[in-house]
């Protein structure tokens, strides 16, 4: 039983609507919005559709439980992070199911994400007990420098769909550990993992109002409302680039910190000295996590001319072999996009590229219905500047574009608006010295398809925002510093 039946199993009727201030409840005007399989289109359950008044409700329940939250003592904010890593553990299965019904993505995938996006809690855990400042000389005598780390405060945190466990890990986490209470609106997509964490941290301790999740439709409204409060000191945000710009102007009048983790345009470039075979494992890894709907997916593979035909047909290989179906289903390699338009977006994209004389060695094609399936694809000869080189794919399509020197691949790979990950292979080591110090991105793996890691800083630069989520900079965008002089 792996279908809508298993829902009551994975989460109680009564868990499928608002946390405010530590009571599950039913929006006050009774609104409901439906949450889809993808794999089919049919409809899972029903949500609680918040109203940005009850938004306010909810910021009313974080700043009540501030103060109290921001002194107990971090020991014990790092007890409940570590409680709930632990129960996280215990359901890994039911947390991957969960999240494999409402965004398609395979089982096995989904329960790498619990492994990730859980970890957040125990390096946080761990992080909670070391928040300190400073303490020194005035080097021109005659007093003492003191600076102390307080939490920023009442939060908002808007979390994206993609991974919809994960995203909200690397904010909760921190928050918790610096001592800061929070509004969490998940995507309207993908809202009933968010809603089972939220009964896991309850589980764990986690006092009330500390965390509380307002599911909606309304997401403009709701965010209007909460950032013209100026009881809300932060924003946390996750999505695209657009939505970010839009969220960023809204904090200017509050003067609300912000952190922006937006869209991604990742290069993938193979140089010729490249070690093909691992070349292609990465690919693998970077271009298909997730179905390629990542924002740090590889988007545009950039291959020295001198290896691309060969590197494209091992890669036309791979992917041609993958399995495409429901995430439930075992043996699945793909599961669906997120909806129709993503697939339609994908497709447009594809034949746009064919349109300006790119090849299908793979692919190319959605399969029949029912669900929002594309078929994983590879494209050789595709031109610099098609569409499909500029725009943020989200779908399981690898580009393949060519270059003859480093300088051309390095200006290749910045010529983007966006500034987030990148990969790079190459077995020169003053090469990947000089490539990684020139590539505009805020994360570069080197010879890996793989960089998100819960001890290291995730972000990026340019369009693809700023701040930083995971390692010992994560904590600070929830700490602020004060400094207090001391006359001797």
């Amino acid at each position: 039983m792996t279908g809508p039946d298993r829902l009551d199993d994975l989460l109680a009727p009564a868990h499928r609507n608002l946390l405010v201030g530590g009571t599950w409840r039913e929006a006050d005007d009774g609104r409901r919005f439906e949450v889809v399989d993808p794999a089919d289109g049919s409809v899972l359950t029903t949500v609680a559709d918040g109203s940005p008044d009850e938004a306010v409700e909810a910021l009313d329940a974080a700043v009540a439980a501030q103060a109290d939250w921001a002194a107990t003592a971090p020991r014990e904010r790092g007890e409940i992070l570590r409680r709930t890593w632990q129960l996280l553990q215990d359901r890994a299965d039911d947390v991957a199911l969960l999240m494999s019904l409402e965004m398609g993505k395979p089982v096995a995938e989904a329960r790498g994400e619990v492994a990730y996006g859980s970890e957040f809690f125990r390096w946080y855990a761990e992080e909670a007990v070391r928040i300190h400042g400073r303490w020194m000389h005035n080097p021109a005598g005659g007093s003492r420098l003191l600076t102390i780390k307080k939490p920023v405060g009442p939060c908002l945190f808007v979390t994206p769909w993609n991974f919809p466990l994960a995203m909200g890990t690397r904010k909760i986490g921190p928050a918790i550990a610096a001592g800061c209470t929070m509004v969490v609106k998940p995507a309207a997509s993908t809202p009933l993992t968010m809603l089972l964490l939220a009964t896991l941290l309850e589980e764990a301790g986690l006092p009330p109002g500390v965390l509380n999740v307002v599911p909606t439709t309304r997401d403009k409204g709701l965010s209007e409302t909460l950032q013209a409060d100026d009881r809300l000191r932060k924003v946390s945000f996750t999505g695209s680039t657009a939505a970010g710009r839009v969220l960023v102007r809204q904090s200017a009048e509050q003067l609300q910190r912000v952190s922006m983790e937006l869209g991604g345009n990742a290069p993938f470039v193979v140089f010729a000295d490249a070690d093909l075979d691992a070349a292609v494992e990465g690919a693998m890894l970077a271009k298909m996590r997730n179905m390629g709907e990542a924002c740090t997916s590889a988007n545009r593979f950039l291959v020295h001319a001198d290896v691309a035909e060969e590197f494209g047909a091992k890669l036309a290989a791979r992917m041609g072999a993958l399995r495409v179906g429901r995430g439930q289903d075992d043996g699945v390699d793909v599961g669906p996009l997120i909806d129709e338009k993503a697939v339609e977006s994908v497709a447009q994209l594809v034949t746009d590229a064919v349109h300006d004389g790119a090849r299908v060695l793979v692919g190319g094609d959605a399969p029949d219905g029912p669900g929002f399936f594309y078929n994983p694809t590879v494209l050789v000869d595709v031109p610099a500047d098609s569409a499909i080189n500029v725009a943020e794919i989200f779908g399981p399509v690898a580009p393949i574009t060519t270059f003859t020197t480093d300088e051309e691949a390095v200006a290749a790979a910045n010529a983007t608006e966006y500034g987030l990950a990148s990969y790079v292979y190459t077995r020169d080591l003053a090469r990947t010295i000089k490539v990684a110090e020139a590539l505009e991105f805020g994360m570069v793996g080197v010879n890996t398809g793989l960089v998100s890691n819960p001890a290291a800083p995730f972000g990026g630069m340019k369009a693809s925002g700023f701040g930083r989520e995971g390692g010992f900079e994560g904590i600070e965008e929830y700490l602020e510093t004060t400094y207090v002089a001391l006359p001797v």
